[in-house]
């Protein structure tokens, strides 16, 4: 307490009784100082006490919030568009209606109030899906992100700035004549932005773990919180840096005399711990700069950004132990979420091996394929089985090769439909292009085994389901959109793998668009494709494939599926495929997005649109604008459904 002394003013001596304030020191009452210092310690208290407050009322709306929306997802599920008189009728009138409205090709009317609400949505989706201005500061997020950025820094400021008398207070020094002290509310205002990032610091935790609680809460995939996850630790890194200033100002202009009142100052413990935490933020702050991840590589980050972060949380505690309290969360958050992680890989991989006859935990061991390009990088297809629980659609799993290093993983999307055969094994494939890093080296050791054998394997762990399910809510009356670009395939193959082994639905259009590089690259997933083809006639599946890095290519190759002639048609550039391609050859030979969205949207016969992305960040970005373009809000509440068009993208290139 004597440290603390000197920098509140008390007289411990002469104090009759101690007040405990919650995160603050003790205070000594009654104030016997001058008439100012007394005012201002009524000041710096009641700050204080008001900014533990707000900070309470911070984490009650948070959480009100994730709590509300995680009793709507409950009591008030998806479901099928169906009218309010429908759901009165009898069993029998269900299914005679139903029958009647399938044979004209149209699905059931829906009430006035789920219009309303499939309006509203539409309206938010055309204004809040596009890209978000600013993209070299905000990345490739969405206008929706942004604006919930917003709210959150306005909440803040309003936070930071609520509750405190603003004057300025000439009090004496002891001992000095002729010396006095300046004492404003910057000080109590700079204790205030402090505590508010000391709570924000679980709340960047929340944000960024993989075993996510408001992903269980809400459905909403943990990759979606990944850019205000980086938002929240810019905030805390701006508070930290005002904070700092506030009081170094304090200290060195408005106290006297100087430089003795800094020289004390900087030299206690506390002080020198608050600098230390915000240089570890700082650094952290410059590792996540571009240039600095692209030449430390990325795995180098991932890695300093755990050890350093949990250094800059020790610092914290040592800066103002009293606000540990939004501390220790932070610290159990973290450690769950990877404890967890180990359970998951546990379970995965930990049991009964028919093979050896014996319990205990092993990798899987996966076929590899390989296609060589020097120019682009090589890429690998894994394929293996695996006794396990089929994951949901859309899901990806962490994959760690233990040939290369047990200490990584990286996220990967299977392309194969989660259907488990007979024995209880789900097949996973996998398809990656090593630029570098530890794909690369995976890559070049497969080369080598691939070298000496025909028949190649690797050994792999996976963690894992991870992700949204894509196809929840996927009515029948819905039609679908996939838009591919090289790899990203993996993200749509198993949504059309499923529609077309399903029972055909009469009107529904399904059409995929994939843009690769290369000719060879259509072999990467040969036996999908064939299936898709084979399978597809019944559905009227219009696959349309675009070889933009090859100037012998045409353009594009079209391949229609059609259940009328019950074959498949292969065309050289067709007038539509011309639509939606550009420029005459190498790069320019690619689908023009809003082309390809426009056409199929307007092709829709009934019901609404489903439009699945995933490619390069470009791609994504002009299939968000497109999309954004088709939602009619006026047009969906009159009826024409088909402009009721939600875009699911791979968002783990964020």
């Amino acid at each position: 307490m004597s440290g603390l002394a000197p920098r509140h003013i008390q007289n411990f001596s002469e104090a009759q009784e101690v007040t405990h304030h919650w995160g603050y020191a003790d205070r000594m009452v009654p104030c016997t100082n001058d008439a100012g210092s007394c005012e201002y310690l009524d000041v710096v208290y009641s700050a204080h006490d008001l900014g533990m407050m707000y900070s309470g009322i911070f984490w009650l709306t948070i959480g009100g919030i994730f709590l509300v929306w995680a009793l709507g997802r409950r009591l008030f599920p998806a479901r099928e568009p169906v009218d309010d008189l429908l759901a009165q009728l009898s069993p029998l009138q269900k299914k005679q209606a139903s029958a009647s409205l399938e044979s004209q090709h149209r699905p059931p009317p829906k009430s006035t109030l789920a219009r309303a609400w499939t309006t509203l949505r539409t309206a938010v989706r055309s204004h809040l899906l596009p890209t978000a201005p600013l993209r070299p500061l905000f990345g490739t997020t969405t206008r929706l992100q942004l604006v919930i950025l917003g709210f959150l820094v306005a909440y803040l400021t309003l936070w930071s700035f609520l509750g405190m008398k603003y004057a300025k207070w000439v009090t004496p020094v002891k001992g000095l004549a002729d010396t006095f002290n300046t004492r404003t509310t910057l000080g109590p205002w700079a204790d205030r932005v402090g505590v508010l990032a000391y709570a924000l610091t679980p709340l960047s935790i929340l944000l960024v773990s993989r075993e996510n609680l408001l992903s269980m809460l809400t459905g909403v995939p943990y990759t979606s919180f990944m850019f205000l996850h980086r938002w929240t630790g810019y905030i805390i890194l701006v508070q930290s840096v005002l904070h700092t200033l506030g009081w170094i100002l304090v200290e060195t202009w408005l106290y006297q005399p100087q430089p003795k009142v800094w020289n004390t100052w900087v030299a206690q413990l506390y002080a020198i711990w608050g600098f230390v935490a915000l240089g570890l933020l700082l650094l952290l702050w410059v590792l996540t700069w571009g240039a600095v991840t692209r030449l430390t590589g990325y795995e180098f980050f991932r890695k300093a950004h755990y050890v350093l972060a949990m250094v800059y949380i020790g610092a914290l505690i040592g800066h103002w132990e009293k606000l540990q309290c939004f501390l220790v969360p932070g610290i159990v958050l973290w450690a769950l979420d990877r404890l967890m992680r180990l359970v998951r890989t546990g379970m995965l991989h930990s049991g009964y091996s028919m093979e050896t006859g014996t319990w205990g935990f092993r990798a899987v061991q996966a076929e590899a394929k390989m296609w060589k390009d020097a120019e682009l990088g090589d890429v690998v297809r894994l394929d293996f089985a695996h006794v396990q629980k089929p994951w949901n659609i859309g899901q990806h799993f962490f994959l760690c090769f233990a040939e290369s290093s047990i200490w990584q993983s990286h996220p990967f999307t299977p392309l194969s439909l989660p259907v488990a055969d007979g024995t209880g094994k789900v097949r996973h494939s996998y398809i990656f292009r090593a630029k570098g890093g530890e794909t690369k080296k995976v890559a070049d050791l497969l080369a080598k085994k691939l070298a000496e054998s025909t028949a190649v394997t690797t050994p792999l762990i996976l963690q894992g389901a991870y992700g949204e399910n894509v196809v929840e809510g996927l009515t029948q009356d819905c039609s679908v959109l996939a838009v591919a670009g090289g790899t990203g395939i993996t993200y749509v193959l198993p949504i059309l793998l499923r529609l077309v082994r399903e029972k055909p639905a009469p009107g529904r259009k399904i059409e995929l668009v994939w843009a690769v590089k290369r000719t060879q690259d259509l072999q990467w997933v040969e036996p999908e494709m064939e299936e898709l083809r084979r399978l597809g006639t019944a559905h009227d599946l219009r696959v349309r494939t675009f070889v933009t890095a090859e100037t012998a290519a045409v353009g594009s190759e079209q391949v229609k599926v059609t259940g009328e002639k019950g074959k498949t048609e292969s065309e050289d550039e067709s007038d539509s495929a011309r639509e939606a391609s550009v420029g005459s050859g190498g790069d320019d030979h690619r689908p023009d997005v809003t082309a390809v969205v426009d056409g199929f949207v307007s092709g829709v016969a009934h019901g609404s649109t489903r439009v699945f992305g995933s490619g390069p960040p470009g791609m994504v970005v002009d299939l968000r604008a497109a999309v954004a373009r088709c939602n009619a809000a006026g047009r969906v509440w009159k009826g024409e459904e088909r402009f009721d068009v939600r875009l699911v993208c791979d968002d783990r290139l964020e």
